[in-house]
């Protein structure tokens, strides 16, 4: 993510805020309470996570898939387009 240390700070902290949530969830499961609660809790972490994953492939996306794109190398503008494909490849 160079370049964009604004963002990175932005997700770091997110993330910290996940973590957080997830050692919450911890404690939740070793004080036996309820287990809609707590699934309600994984299922808001899943979506904190999402919404990290998002804002970095936007990053990925304005930062290093553009500088590929405008340095006119045909392998570095093949790459990043693979490692997009195969990304969500793996999300199917």
């Amino acid at each position: 993510m160079a370049g964009t240390h604004g963002n990175r700070d932005a997700v770091v902290k997110r993330l910290k805020r996940i973590e957080g949530q997830v050692k919450g969830i911890g404690r939740m499961l070793e004080e036996d309470r309820y287990c809609i609660d707590i699934l309600h809790q994984i299922q808001a972490v899943k979506k904190a996570l999402s919404r990290a994953e998002t804002e970095l492939l936007r990053t990925h996306a304005a930062a290093c898939v553009d500088e590929a794109l405008a340095s006119g190398s045909k392998a570095s503008k093949r790459e990043k387009i693979i490692e997009l494909v195969d990304l969500f490849e793996r999300v199917r």
